[in-house]
């Protein structure tokens, strides 16, 4: 087993939180002698001492991994569904970055970084061009060519022009939004996109005239002021994002693709969508959005507040009874972030508010306890929030 699994096996099961294949590998692992030197190492040294817990040794381990391997197979799904929790909590509040063990298998190595500060989300993001190279954009940086030009906030397309339709073929560019960024694109058709935090946008540097544009949103959250089709001939405009295909003409809606979500959810603002994925499709209607989910071609439509759906492009946080545990997933993208549960009856704390992304985590975080009555409190270390 690698380094980095096992580590990541340990953590998991000291927090009861291995499913039933982690169990399997751990108690194999385990039955290596030279193995229980290091368990023992890393539950002394990083586990016991930061939880105060009076002992905890391998013959306890190894009980502890019989009993859950015989749980049924129903608790064993169950099992699988917690996140790490006490003992990430731990190593983030002591500003452990990873783990390693020495070739000998003997010991683990604890190197220390020093914290790095949370800081708001801004303007950043990496242009990959149609040759593979990539540019760094940001504030106080400067790009421009003959089909692109940036001021570090925003990357701006040039115009189609008549030459356009001699091109043999397309070109795409990509931009990429990290963890703590958000950007602003203009398309060569002159369609206006406001990218979100860890997002990822594939498009062409050109449009072919009379034929349908078409972006693919990787992975991530954009929202989208398309071109209106009159102006390009008649031609449609497509947004692919995963399973899911998004035919437009002239409108404001929002897609939000994220990896690790359970549902694609699209929002349309002004104008007319048919979302579509396999064999199904629906249209969409001004203050309607549409989600599918991962399991099948079903797509619901719910009437929402779109005002609330969009707000980010605003610079805004809106929050409606909005679980904790989907609040973080939020925070720590704009915040660059690794969050932890304690106990994962923090995540279903509800919280309703407006919040600007300007401020600063510490300033988000004690708004939110403060409404929590007790029920939830924050401390941030370094890149980590840990709830407790």
């Amino acid at each position: 087993m690698k380094k980095s699994e096992i580590h990541k096996i340990l953590v998991k099961f000291l927090n009861r939180e291995a499913n039933i294949q982690e169990l399997e590998q751990l108690d194999s692992w385990l039955k290596k002698s030279e193995n229980i030197p290091i368990f023992n190492h890393f539950v002394k040294i990083h586990y016991l001492t930061a939880c105060h817990m009076a002992e905890y040794d391998v013959n306890k381990a190894k009980k502890s991994i019989e009993h859950r391997l015989n749980l049924n197979k129903r608790q064993r799904r169950l099992a699988t569904v917690r996140k790490m929790a006490i003992a990430a909590s731990v190593l983030a509040l002591l500003g452990f970055s990873f783990f390693t063990w020495f070739d000998t298998g003997q010991a683990f190595e604890v190197p220390k970084t020093t914290p790095k500060v949370l800081e708001a989300g801004s303007n950043k993001a990496v242009l990959t061009l149609e040759d593979g190279n990539q540019v760094a954009l940001e504030k106080g940086k400067d790009y421009r060519t003959q089909k692109v030009n940036s001021n570090g906030e925003e990357l701006i397309y040039h115009t189609d022009n008549e030459n356009g339709d001699i091109e043999k073929e397309l070109l795409y560019n990509y931009l990429t939004i990290p963890r703590g960024g958000q950007f602003f694109l203009q398309l060569a058709d002159g369609t206006r996109v406001w990218l979100n935090s860890d997002s990822k946008l594939k498009y062409p540097v050109k449009f072919r005239k009379g034929k349908v544009r078409e972006v693919e949103l990787a992975y991530g959250e954009a929202y989208f002021e398309v071109s209106p089709s009159t102006d390009h001939q008649g031609a449609g405009f497509v947004v692919h994002s995963k399973f899911q295909k998004v035919d437009v003409l002239g409108t404001k809606f929002n897609i939000k693709a994220y990896d690790g979500e359970s549902a694609i959810a699209t929002t349309l603002v002004e104008g007319k969508v048919n979302v579509q994925k396999g064999s199904v499709h629906k249209v969409l209607k001004p203050n309607q959005q549409a989600r599918i989910g991962f399991e099948n071609d079903s797509i619901s439509v719910l009437e929402v507040d779109v005002s609330e759906e969009i707000s980010w492009v605003d610079g805004l946080f809106t929050f409606n009874e909005m679980p904790l545990d989907d609040m973080m997933r939020i925070l720590s993208r704009w915040y660059d972030a690794e969050v932890f549960f304690e106990s994962t009856d923090q995540k279903g704390f509800v919280f309703t508010g407006v919040l600007e992304r300007t401020k600063s985590v510490e300033e988000i975080l004690e708004l939110i306890e403060a409404t929590s009555e007790g029920q939830v409190s924050f401390k941030v270390n370094g890149k980590a929030i840990i709830i407790k």
